[in-house]
């Protein structure tokens, strides 16, 4: 029997108004992930055109981020931040820019450090934890703006949340997860599993893709080739290279301590988290933790399937997710 779906208010008692349904298009998590990744979205860039900024966010880092603006004066302003080894030009990114800009939000479309082509940019890399770029980037704004985070980047947007806690309104309207590996050990180690083998090729191919290319910024001292070409997995690559790059001791330091999990609790914003419940890389058992279940700030959407950022509708509009976060976010 497929689970069912769940939505969880973040009052209890409070009256939910009604979820488009969502009718998985492809119910094989791993298809749904696959194709999602491929399926074509369409951004306008004619009527809302793009502007490239080229941001410091501290000395000798910058990153990209395209901004656009919607016809008329702005409801509000939305911040969007990529998946691992992702892009401000990642599907998910272009088809929900769309979506709000539609809506009549500013949109920015953030680059973690390194990626959509910056390698050069910054020193050093990025890691799941990261929410210092975020913070200077919002603090840049006009006001307070939504903040809406794919895999990693949902990582990085809730842990930013809760770090800021009592004082996340003066920054956020509200914050989004779609697809958050929010105990990242664990999650890491369900990428391992034979069925995700696929998945995890993916990954490492691109992220030694990107590091080869900082090999030529950084010299072969600090990302060693030998090196890199023994690494097998996720856990290797973050034990090896992305951990001691930081200062942390290795990848269960990492993983320990930059964890959105741990921060849930503290949230002061309006959150949304949106889970599938067969999400191939993230144990929806993460899910029911006390900081999630027991903040009156979260709201919880876990429909059955979906796969990992995968959502594509068989019936109403194909990207069900997008149609989902800006609902959330009209209130």
């Amino acid at each position: 029997m497929s689970p069912r779906p769940i939505s969880r208010r973040a009052r209890p008692g409070g009256a939910d108004r009604r979820l488009p349904p969502f009718e998985p298009l492809f119910p094989n998590p791993l298809v749904a992930t696959v194709a999602a990744n491929f399926w074509p979205r369409r951004l306008d860039t004619r009527t809302y055109p793009v502007e490239p900024r080229r941001f410091r966010t501290a000395p000798g880092v910058e990153v990209l981020v395209h901004v656009q603006q919607p016809t008329g004066t702005a409801k509000g302003e939305a911040v969007l931040v990529h998946g691992l080894e992702g892009s401000s030009s990642s599907k998910y990114m272009l088809s929900l820019a769309q979506t709000l800009l539609t809506a009549g939000l500013a949109v920015h479309r953030m680059n973690i450090r390194t990626c959509g082509g910056t390698e050069s940019w910054c020193p050093t890399l990025y890691h799941a934890g990261l929410t210092t770029d975020i913070r200077t980037y919002l603090e840049s704004l006009s006001g307070p703006a939504w903040l809406i985070g794919f895999s990693l980047g949902a990582n990085q947007a809730l842990k930013l949340a809760g770090e800021l806690g009592a004082a996340g309104p003066g920054l956020l309207r509200g914050v989004c997860g779609v697809s958050a590996p929010m105990d990242l050990a664990a999650c890491s180690r369900a990428t391992a599993e034979p069925r995700n083998r696929i998945l995890q090729w993916h990954y490492l191919t691109a992220m030694k893709s990107r590091l080869k290319r900082r090999q030529a910024v950084v010299g072969e001292r600090w990302i060693p080739s030998a090196r890199l070409a023994a690494i097998r997995t996720l856990f290797d690559m973050d034990d090896q290279v992305t951990a001691p790059s930081f200062g942390f001791t290795g990848a269960t330091h990492y993983y320990g301590t930059q964890s959105s999990a741990e921060f849930m609790a503290a949230i002061r914003v309006p959150a949304l988290l949106v889970q599938a419940q067969d999400d191939p890389i993230i144990p929806f058992s993460l899910y029911s933790a006390a900081g999630i279940r027991d903040n009156p700030h979260v709201r919880l959407i876990a429909p059955a399937h979906g796969g990992h950022i995968g959502f594509l509708s068989g019936s109403g509009p194909r990207i069900w997710v997008d149609e989902i976060v800006r609902d959330w976010m009209r209130g």
